[in-house]
């Protein structure tokens, strides 16, 4: 079996959560048998002391 990982970013003005599980989300839609996400680096955009936009960098597994 071969594993194939591919890069993505993910953002969301709610939490680093909700990024995390509309990318995976959409990715599903396009790449078949997900079977694993790695979070690589979590950010977010701060404006007037508050966090606005959360962004992840994933890392996706899936196989063929």
């Amino acid at each position: 079996m071969q594993v194939k990982v591919a890069e993505l970013v993910a953002q969301s003005k709610k939490s680093w959560d909700d990024a995390v599980l509309s990318a995976v989300g959409e990715a599903a839609q396009k790449i078949g048998n997900i079977t694993g996400v790695e979070v690589v680096n979590m950010t977010a955009d701060v404006q007037d002391g508050r966090l606005i936009e959360y962004k992840a960098n994933l890392k996706i597994a899936y196989t063929e």
